[in-house]
């Protein structure tokens, strides 16, 4: 699958087969969150890759969004260290970046995947620390849960062109542009 492809197909997967990840996806995927472009190249990323079921279990119950976790062979947790960063205000974008890469190398290599948001909610990102998977001074970001999709999901029409707009936010984008 090439690039343009996998960027207009991937959706949110929730539901997932059973069978574990191959160790060798993972690591492809994590090469291509390592990737990620960053800040002034400060690459905050870190991640903990989950497949102990427990602790996916537990995760869920403390997410009003995350049941999918009981039933995903692996998660990754997407995370910064935040100690001496140049740009310190950019680890939120840094991580988007990198767990958007994840999850499109994810969806390419025939993987489904959705993205459990932490930051900036407070009590979300308590409750990772408070699961003892952090150390104090890294942020949680997300959660990704991956596996093999059990799943096919419609692709929505979102083509909008009034939404693009040329030159200032008042002149739409017309015929003639591009």
């Amino acid at each position: 699958m090439d690039a343009l492809e996998a960027l207009l197909t991937r959706r949110s997967i929730r539901a997932f087969r059973s069978e574990p990840v191959d160790p060798a996806l993972l690591h492809r995927v994590l090469g291509a969150a390592l990737h990620g472009p960053s800040a002034g190249n400060q690459q905050p990323w870190r991640f903990v890759v989950i497949d102990d079921p427990q602790i996916l279990r537990l995760l869920a119950l403390d997410h009003p969004h995350a049941s999918v976790l009981k039933a995903c062979p692996v998660a990754i947790l997407v995370c910064a260290e935040t100690v001496d960063l140049h740009h310190p205000d950019h680890w939120p974008s840094d991580c988007a970046a990198a767990t958007f890469s994840l999850m499109l190398a994810a969806h390419a290599l025939g993987l489904g995947s959705t993205w459990i948001g932490l930051h900036p909610q407070q009590d979300r990102m308590a409750a990772l620390r408070g699961a003892g998977l952090l150390p104090p001074e890294v942020e949680p970001f997300a959660l990704v849960p991956l596996g093999h999709p059990a799943e096919r999901t419609d692709q929505p029409d979102r083509e909008h062109p009034e939404w693009i707009r040329h030159n200032t936010y008042l002149q739409p984008w017309g015929s003639g542009q591009g």
